[in-house]
């Protein structure tokens, strides 16, 4: 099962966006997924207004716990990260044509009547799955590529 298959099947067991992604890559980071799914826990339907994506803030994460700086001494990781965290952005807009949630699903999750529509709709049961298996897919093919990148 590759990253996306267990992104999408995390979030078909009732996971938030950002825990399925996030705890999709944890195990082979070094974090157990228990607790991977509780860091996330708070990110979903982006940040729960409707801001940026649960499935791109979970990959984000990923992004800090494999390549983020954890000293300042290191200058070079800072930079590395955010140049991957803006290419894995760029990747999934291009795919999705936006990171925000309220944009994603095409109603805003902080307005009770349009809430009351994702709802009705089950947008949160077909756009969501396919948001999360994007960015993980996104940011497994990315990772291929800068750990390739490495190797050279």
């Amino acid at each position: 099962m590759d990253h996306a298959e267990k992104a999408a099947a995390t979030f078909s067991q009732g996971f938030n966006c950002s825990q399925s992604v996030f705890s999709a890559f944890s195990e082979e980071l070094g974090l157990d997924e228990k607790t991977a799914k509780k860091i996330a826990g708070s990110f979903g339907s982006g940040m729960r207004c409707g801001e940026v994506c649960g499935a791109v803030t979970g990959a984000l994460m990923v992004i800090g716990l494999k390549y983020g700086a954890c000293s300042v001494e290191d200058p070079n990781a800072k930079v590395d990260t955010n140049t991957k965290t803006m290419e894995l952005i760029a990747a999934f807009k291009a795919e999705n044509s936006s990171i925000l949630c309220r944009d994603l699903l095409g109603y805003d999750v902080l307005n009770e009547n349009e809430l009351a529509i994702i709802r009705e709709k089950c947008l949160f049961k077909t756009i969501c799955p396919e948001m999360v298996a994007s960015a993980a897919g996104i940011l497994e093919k990315k990772m291929s590529e800068w750990d390739a990148d490495v190797r050279k």
